[in-house]
């Protein structure tokens, strides 16, 4: 029996879960979260990073990708991904020169999506005039084509393979997935400026690839990289919930078509040829097939592909996925899309799924940092419980996965899915940029002997994914559905919120992950009955990961008080619900234990048995090697007490924790651990342990 025959036909599949009675009206439909420049971050911990990565890191990424990083002029010029769009736009082709990967136009975009997050909190009319410039660059490019195709890659190396047709790569080339971060580019950037240039070269594209994709007589391609799900579901709501701002647009606009290839996306993975076999054939011998267009055999049918395998989410039909596969980065955006969808659909097949692969992934795949991706090869998930200390956790799939956290919680109010938000925010994403703004990492060990950061790389994708999530932070501390307001993150902010009717003025002052003491101002226009539901994390109640893949020895209770009087802290579904009238100047006071705690794998976790890491509030800590003598020797001693201490003249103000080691005399000495993401900044190169072994 031939694999293509098991496989039902695409067409079948294309409004799966999709039917009428399966969608809600939208005003019901889900928590709604507050907008970026809705909410006035003042906190002592992010204020001054959201300020040195507005100012420092977005010039910084965009003059790298203009490559002046290079001081000689003549290599400068061959490694300005800007000067792509120029010579699509003087009409090159097939002209074997292009700067960067097949992805830079991508990374461009997300770029431009991260700085315009920035924008819309801190209007800067100098990085808006910077961006002006970019964005006419990009529109002359696609003006060069008739039909607004556009990426670079492609039309200055192989013009014939669009979408990798004609035996082209889509895995190397990403034309979809660089369509999709252009898509969502054009949408912050209205967003931030109300400016339509960006939007209408989008919205362009967007109509070019709603017109190419879908079931037959349509082409079968879907992302072999994913990521543009969700900008497609994006684009849709933003004109149908904007529909005066299709007359500005001078293409046609039919936000349903967006929505309709957002699904074809996702519900036509695993629908297919069946070959090349990935997982059984060498990757060249696979890519061979491919480049021979083998799947244009008449045996395979008129609508089929080649699959582009577990790697890339499409070796089985996603709704029938069990476990999260393949390429981090790809997999986390995958989901993140589905989920996205899901919130417009309330499919429950859509659902189901997206719940079932981030109960895997966190439950069985996720280190203790939030970092996903075990397995070097591929950049992959690896089995169940195979977390290594030397995994390759790349920083491009912990964004991944904080987004994927924060759909979900937008899609169930569950506020486990928050906690692993916070987790990944303060740990496996913040280490992936140094303190001065300017340097990065791709992997993040938790074990490294030798691990440093670089001034920029031959696939730079990590920056702009950082800028992507960073900047859009803010819009993720407060959300509100009816009559409901909900607080997911400890941030020093002010908001103004909706319960109900009732405008609502929050202002949080904190100095976590520091401290524990969190104080909130509850200010309504007018005496109002409403719920506050403050998230209790989870690390903070004794439940270190929502399924036992981590656990810890807390013991400190947490508490919490209104107007002084003491609320009994019982949380439903990780948020403790305060239902009265609220008034003018009511205070809730929140207490959180930060006391350090140990923190050791569940028994099934071969990879980290005899070990443990050492956490305080949502912080992981580890011990470099320059604070730690002899520290491939040292054995933690975990039932002696730790101190910690702020230090406020190392690594720009950070707590300290101090405990007990044996090293390898067996005799008693004292080691310093300090937070994971600040590692690597004092020594080049320096060795450090988050995991531990235990006396």
């Amino acid at each position: 029996m031939k694999i293509h025959t098991l496989l039902l036909p695409a067409l079948a599949l294309f409004g799966a879960g999709c039917s009428p009675e399966n969608k809600v009206d939208n005003e019901s439909r889900n928590i709604e979260f507050q907008k970026v420049n809705e909410v006035k971050v003042q906190d002592a911990f992010w204020r001054p990073k959201f300020e040195q990565w507005r100012q420092v890191t977005a010039n910084d990424v965009l003059d790298k990708f203009e490559g002046k990083h290079i001081h000689d002029a003549k290599e400068c010029k061959l490694h300005d991904t800007f000067r792509n769009f120029d010579l699509v736009a003087q009409g090159k082709r097939d002209i074997n020169e292009h700067a960067g990967a097949p992805w830079f136009d991508g990374l461009v975009y997300e770029t431009i999506r991260g700085i315009s997050d920035f924008i819309s909190s801190n209007p800067d009319a100098g990085m808006e005039k910077r961006l002006d410039g970019y964005i006419d660059r990009i529109a002359s490019a696609q003006a060069s084509e008739t039909d607004g195709y556009i990426n670079t890659y492609t039309q200055l190396m192989e013009s014939d393979h669009r979408w990798g047709e004609n035996g082209g790569m889509l895995r190397w080339q990403h034309d979809v997935y660089n369509a999709g971060m252009l898509v969502e580019a054009g949408i912050h950037y209205y967003n931030a400026t109300g400016k339509t240039k960006l939007l209408e070269v989008a919205t362009r594209f967007a109509n070019m690839m709603y017109d190419t994709m879908g079931p037959e007589p349509k082409k079968n391609v879907v992302p072999a990289h994913s990521g543009p799900e969700e900008p497609l579901v994006k684009l849709y709501w933003l004109y149908k919930s904007n529909p005066e701002l299709k007359a500005k647009i001078n293409v046609p606009v039919k936000e349903d078509n967006y929505y309709e290839l957002a699904k074809f996306w996702i519900e036509n993975r695993g629908h297919h040829c069946g070959y090349p076999l990935w997982g059984t054939w060498s990757n060249p011998v696979a890519e061979q097939w491919i480049r021979d267009a083998k799947y244009n055999n008449p045996e395979y049918g008129t609508h089929l592909r080649p699959t582009w395998g577990d790697y890339a989410q499409d070796s089985i039909p996603v709704f029938q996925q069990q476990t999260i596969e393949g390429h981090a980065v790809r997999a986390t955006l995958l989901a993140t899309g589905i989920a996205t969808a899901a919130l417009e659909n309330q499919s429950p097949e859509y659902i189901n799924t997206v719940q079932r692969l981030w109960d895997n992934m966190v439950g069985r795949r996720m280190f203790v940092t939030g970092g996903v991706g075990a397995v070097h090869f591929d950049e992959k998930f690896g089995e169940d419980y195979y977390l290594p200390t030397d995994a390759y956790l790349e920083t491009c799939a912990a964004v991944g996965a904080g987004f994927f956290s924060q759909r979900m919680n937008e899609l169930t109010g569950d506020a486990k899915y928050m906690d692993e938000l916070e987790r990944v925010m303060y740990n496996n994403v913040l280490t992936g940029i140094s303190l001065s703004g300017v340097n990065y990492t791709y992997q993040n060990p938790l074990n490294a002997e030798k691990h440093g950061r670089w001034e920029w790389h031959d696939c730079p994708c990590c920056p702009p994914m950082f800028l992507k999530i960073v900047s859009a932070l803010p819009g993720f501390i407060y959300s509100h559905k009816g009559n409901e307001i909900y607080i997911n993150l400890f941030i020093g902010s002010e908001t103004r919120i909706k319960a109900g009717k009732t405008n609502v003025q929050l202002k949080q002052e904190t100095n976590y992950p520091w401290d524990g003491a969190i104080a909130l101002s509850v200010n309504p226009e007018k005496e109002s009955t409403f719920t506050l539901n403050v998230r209790i994390p989870g690390w903070a109640r004794g439940i270190e990961n929502p399924y036992g893949l981590y656990s810890s020895n807390l013991k400190q209770s947490i508490e919490l008080k209104v107007n002084g009087e003491l609320v009994t802290v019982d949380p439903q579904n990780g948020y403790v619900a305060i239902n009265r009238k609220w008034a003018k100047g009511d205070k809730v006071e929140l207490s959180l234990p930060m006391q350090p705690r140990v923190i050791k794998a569940n028994e099934a976790v071969d990879n980290l048995k005899g070990m443990a890491a050492i956490a305080a509030g949502p912080i992981v800590y580890c011990l470099e090697g320059c604070d730690n003598n002899d520290l491939s020797d040292l054995k933690l001693e975990t039932n002696v007490p730790m101190s910690m201490d702020y230090n406020p003249g190392l690594l720009n103000g950070v707590n300290v924790v101090k405990g007990k080691a044996l090293n390898a005399k067996a005799q008693e000495v004292v080691v310093s651990a300090i937070p994971y993401y600040a590692v690597g900044n004092r020594t080049e190169g320096n060795p450090y342990k988050v995991w531990i072994p235990v006396k």
